[in-house]
């Protein structure tokens, strides 16, 4: 008798946990990345990083007992087709999660569709702050994350004294530089000395803008470029700069979007000098950089093919996803969001990498120096910075806080100590 309970007691327990445990295969990813069009330059790259990272998830037996499928749509660096491919994902393909996107505009397009269909995206590039979404994890820089800490470097060791925000007219330039204004007079530089000029996606003539940028100097004050010109308009940007015979001894530009994969494309002598800021570049030297780098050669089969920050980020976000899947035993969006709070995975430039209850990584923020081989002498590296979803530059967000985990809110506002319903500002 004893026997014959123990065994029911066993059978039963098993059914109730079945459904808990029960898992469609196989496991879907989406891949939103733009393999044409302006931003493919940028873009593929990233397509191909979370491929090699399924490839590396199932040759270590999948995810919950359930090879890892790798869904790709190209929304082709047209903004609307970022909601149109989100929604084929969610609802065609049925994928359990979603890695992508680079713009902004892009992000902003297929967040309603997230939330409508709580789909769940990985968002891997640094940008404006001021959104805070439930159905979004953003494992690429806040501003406090690369903007405030360039503009710090070029005040406190450069002695920039006029300032020129150069950036591609959309949202996450012109965003990031209303929050560096703000902080830049706040820092005693006077609205003379700050230069805001706005240029469209693939712009290619950059002669009056550099002219401009070199009169700005012209009282003497040292004068310092802040980019965040996204795409393939850099080409053409820094190839003006040297025609100009401008070099970074002259001006130095400090960029957000130029890493070493858009490097990779052009002459880089005479860059030699500029900086950019980023919270990895692919010449920190740690062992899990070195077995990144190895592993992501050996995936392209090419030694050629560098590594940069949004793949680090898509690196720490996927590691994260997977190991909130294996904690909640699925890949139930809001059972996963549950799980990814104070998630940790080391980065690959030392130091562990955190998600905040605001959906933001805590990460290092890292300065480099362009070199003659395309690759950065990292001149300056912090400790782990948490990323702020709200910017303290911005009086209508200075009062605002994330928290999803215990306030289940995107913006509250904590001079009211409500809870905004809109999540994002688009």
């Amino acid at each position: 008798m004893r026997k014959t309970l123990l065994a029911g007691l066993a059978t039963s327990t098993a059914l109730i946990a079945a459904p808990a445990l029960a898992q469609d295969c196989p496991i879907k990813v989406g891949v939103l990345h733009s393999l044409s069009g302006t931003m493919a330059i940028s873009e593929t790259t990233l397509k191909d990083t979370v491929l090699m990272l399924v490839d590396q998830q199932n040759a270590k037996g999948g995810l919950l007992g359930c090879q890892i499928e790798a869904v790709v749509v190209d929304p082709a660096s047209d903004w609307p087709l970022f909601a149109e491919k989100a929604r084929e994902l969610l609802t065609v393909s049925n994928v359990d999660v979603i890695f992508g996107s680079w713009t902004s505009v892009s992000r902003k397009s297929a967040l309603p569709v997230l939330e409508e269909l709580n789909g769940l995206m990985f968002y891997p590039v640094q940008y404006e702050g001021e959104e805070s979404s439930k159905n979004v994890f953003y494992t690429g820089a806040a501003p406090n994350q690369q903007a405030i800490p360039a503009v710090d470097y070029f005040l406190e060791e450069l002695g920039v004294e006029s300032f020129a925000l150069l950036g591609t007219d959309y949202v996450y330039p012109r965003t990031t530089n209303n929050i560096l204004d703000s902080y830049l007079k706040s820092k005693g530089i006077a609205a003379k000395d700050i230069f805001v000029n706005y240029t469209p996606f693939g712009h290619s003539d950059w002669a009056t803008i550099v002219g401009d940028v070199v009169a700005l100097g012209a009282g003497g004050k040292k004068v310092g470029v802040i980019s965040t010109i996204n795409g393939d308009a850099n080409i053409g940007f820094y190839k003006e700069l040297a025609a100009a015979g401008v070099s970074a001894d002259d001006i130095p530009v400090v960029a957000f979007s130029v890493g070493e994969e858009e490097l990779s494309g052009l002459d880089t002598t005479e860059l030699v000098g500029h900086l950019a800021a980023w919270n990895y570049f692919m010449s920190a030297d740690t062992p899990e950089n070195a077995a990144f780098i190895e592993a992501w050669h050996a995936f392209i089969g090419d030694t050629k093919r560098v590594t940069n920050d949004p793949m680090e980020a898509h690196y720490i976000g996927f590691n994260m996803w997977v190991n909130a899947v294996t904690e909640a035993g699925s890949t139930d969006v809001d059972a996963v969001r549950a799980a990814m709070w104070g998630q940790e995975f080391p980065n690959l430039t030392g130091g562990m990498a955190v998600m905040n209850a605001n959906h933001h990584l805590s990460k290092p923020v890292l300065i480099g120096e362009i070199r003659a081989d395309g690759q950065f002498d990292i001149i300056s590296q912090t400790d782990e910075v948490p990323g702020d979803a709200w910017t303290d530059y911005l009086p209508e967000s200075a009062v605002l806080k994330s928290d999803w985990k215990d306030l289940n809110c995107g913006m509250f506002n904590t001079e009211t100590s409500t809870c905004i319903q809109v999540t994002s500002n688009y």
